[in-house]
């Protein structure tokens, strides 16, 4: 495998994503019982910024907010080179949204359509209107968008805690998805959160703290990379001054919920991943899964999808191609 790309442009991105893991648990204090902005301005602020790291990104031909019990939620379609594969669902980490997926949508688009969508109850353009409290709760507002989507079925894909989201989804309301990919899923998937994490993140999460606190923890989440703001991060700095998250942590995936996945399952691991033990993580994934496709990108950091675009869609691609759903 050759070394991560030069172009490290969502690296702070995902850095920030990660720290957002454990900051979530902090924000739960809040008074409100939905997922918020704290003020028009700081709404009017984020959507600048969101708006402008979408024009890095493929025009979407189509833009979808559909309704669920738990609020509204963005979809965005992206036509792909072929029309005869089944979609491609991603979703994003935590305290990011659609355009953290900028440098993976050219190589993913040649292998067919793409919907990507914004978190409900996160930073984006979802609107959340009703308390998620529970991991059935959170694996029902993702069923009933891919229910409200033509095709049936789809090949869903989800980084970091988006992973967890996916693997979630899988386990609990199943009957959408073809076939599951996750890239580099942390935590509480193959593995639980290391304690440093913990530690090295908590100065991070406050938001009233000097950026560069979450700029430090961020390099150290992807593998030393030089900080760069470019406008992905900062519609993620936005979001992390502005919102405040009102929902419970994700709860740990077991082996034997793992092992009882019915579809095909892509597992990739960053081998210099800190948001969890990557080794352990790997055992996990080839004992658990009954389908043991699984990628290990040894010099890959947390941060993988910014690193391995090209590598990426070429492994999901052979995975697709071997199980067209």
């Amino acid at each position: 495998m050759t070394k991560p790309k030069g172009r490290r442009r969502l690296l702070i991105a995902l850095g920030v994503v990660g720290s957002m893991v454990v900051a979530a648990a902090l924000v739960l204090r809040s008074p409100s019982p939905v997922g918020h902005w704290n003020s028009a301005d700081g709404y009017e602020d984020y959507l600048a910024k969101y708006d402008q790291a979408m024009r890095d990104m493929p025009k979407p031909a189509e833009t979808l907010d559909i309704r669920t019990d738990y609020g509204v939620v963005r979809v965005y379609r992206f036509v792909g080179a072929q029309s005869k594969q089944r979609p491609i669902v991603l979703i994003p980490g935590t305290m990011s949204g659609t355009p953290v997926w900028e440098d993976n949508l050219p190589s993913l688009l040649e292998l067919g359509d793409v919907y990507a969508l914004d978190l409900l109850g996160e930073p984006g353009l979802s609107i959340q209107n009703r308390p998620i409290t529970s991991d059935d709760d959170k694996a029902a507002w993702l069923d009933q968008t891919l229910a409200a989507l033509p095709g049936g079925k789809f090949h869903v894909v989800g980084m970091s805690i988006g992973g967890w989201t996916a693997v979630n989804l899988a386990i609990r309301r199943p009957e959408h998805v073809a076939t599951l990919t996750t890239l580099d899923a942390a935590p509480y998937v193959y593995d639980g959160l290391p304690f440093q994490v913990v530690i090295r993140s908590l100065p991070a999460s406050v938001k009233w703290l000097p950026r560069s606190w979450r700029d430090s923890f961020s390099s150290w989440t992807a593998g030393g990379a030089s900080i760069e703001h470019v406008p992905v991060a900062e519609m993620i700095e936005a979001g992390m001054k502005n919102y405040t998250i009102r929902q419970a942590q994700p709860g740990r995936i077991t082996e034997d919920q793992l092992g009882g996945l019915t579809m095909p399952v892509l597992a990739i691991i960053a081998g210099k991943s800190v948001m969890h033990n990557p080794d352990k993580a790997r055992a996990t994934a080839e004992r658990a899964l009954k389908d043991k496709t699984v990628k290990f990108y040894p010099e890959a950091s947390h941060a993988i999808n910014g690193e391995y675009p090209d590598e990426l869609a070429a492994d999901i691609g052979t995975f697709l191609a071997a199980h067209p759903g």
